[in-house]
Formats: C-alpha cells, sequence, structure tokens
C-alpha cells in the first residue's frame, strides 16, 4: 500500500483537533467537488452534495479504519452523496408521477406538463412531514401500507388514512385550480 500523506491529519482530526480536520477538508475540497460534479454534471448539485458530505465527515471519519488511503474512502463517500442525490431525484420524478395518477389527472395533452410538474412538486411541498413521508413510501417507492407503516412506526391503518387524506387534499386543490390543471 502506498504512504497516506493525510494519516496525521485524519488522526488529529479523529482525536477532535478542529485544524486538523479543516486542513483535510481544504486539502481535498476541489476535487471532492471535481468528482461529484463530473458525477451529476451540475455545479449547484456538485455544491450541495459536497457541502452534505463535509458536515457527514465530522461523524464519519472515526469509521475510517486505515485500510484505504484516506483520499479512496473520502471519494467513496463522496461517489455514495452522489448515487443518493440520482436515487433521491428518481424517486422524486416517480412520485411527481404517481401522485398525478394518484389525484385522477391524466397527462394533459395540449402542452401543460410543466405547469402539472410544478403544481405537483409544490402541492408535495406544502403537504404536512408525516403525510409527505407517506406518500414519498407508498406512491414514490411503492412500499406497501404494511411496509410503509412498519418504516414509519405507525399502524397500517395510519398509513391508508394518511394516503386517503392526502387523495382528498390534492383532489380539493384540483378542483379549486381556475384551469382545473
Amino acid at each position: 500500500m502506498s504512504v497516506d500523506h493525510d494519516r496525521d491529519l485524519v488522526d488529529r482530526a479523529r482525536a477532535g483537533e478542529r485544524a486538523a480536520f479543516e486542513a483535510l477538508l481544504r486539502r481535498h475540497y476541489d476535487r471532492m467537488h471535481r468528482i461529484a460534479w463530473r458525477l451529476t454534471g451540475s455545479t449547484h448539485d456538485a455544491e450541495d452534495i459536497v457541502q452534505d458530505v463535509c458536515c457527514a465527515l465530522v461523524q464519519k471519519i472515526d469509521g475510517f479504519k486505515g485500510d484505504a488511503k484516506f483520499t479512496t474512502w473520502l471519494f467513496g463517500i463522496v461517489v455514495n452523496a452522489c448515487r443518493d442525490h440520482r436515487r433521491r431525484g428518481a424517486t422524486l420524478a416517480r412520485l411527481k408521477t404517481s401522485l398525478s395518477v394518484l389525484v385522477g389527472l391524466a397527462s394533459p395533452t395540449d402542452g401543460r406538463e410543466l405547469h402539472l410538474r410544478t403544481w405537483l412538486a409544490s402541492a408535495l411541498a406544502r403537504l404536512e412531514p408525516a403525510l409527505r413521508d407517506t406518500v414519498v413510501l407508498v406512491a414514490g417507492e411503492g412500499l406497501t401500507h404494511g411496509e410503509a407503516a412498519w418504516a414509519l412506526g405507525v399502524a397500517e391503518a395510519t398509513v391508508s388514512w394518511r394516503m386517503h387524506e392526502v387523495r382528498r387534499r390534492l383532489g380539493h386543490e384540483v378542483k379549486e385550480t381556475p384551469d382545473g390543471l
């Protein structure tokens, strides 16, 4: 194995030395960003991902065992964060499609898809966290009501009620829009 030039800084950062942790981030930030940018194709997404990785690294650095170079381990975390970011994006896309089916909206044929997508994203954002979490698991991830109940730590009947409530609210909003979407 080649020499890990970061080993001293890592050991000091793990011991709680803030300056060593900051030095590691300064040393590798640009490369982390470049990797994230290449994997996402977006400067904005890369910045968000690397910022999240830097925050998470405070907790994760104790998990570094030295089996590989620090940079290998660190860049693996960046790659995994990019994968998670892509999955969240794909989940949101599936969720928007599922929501449109959920509230009985057919795909508009007159070029209103952008308006519909914007409305769905807005409607999802306005839901309380418990309802939004339930919709993400059931409509977005395809979990059964029982599976979602287990993941959320609630009764299956609660998940069923929440999905009914989402349908009711979103259906009511559709009826109230001037153009009926």
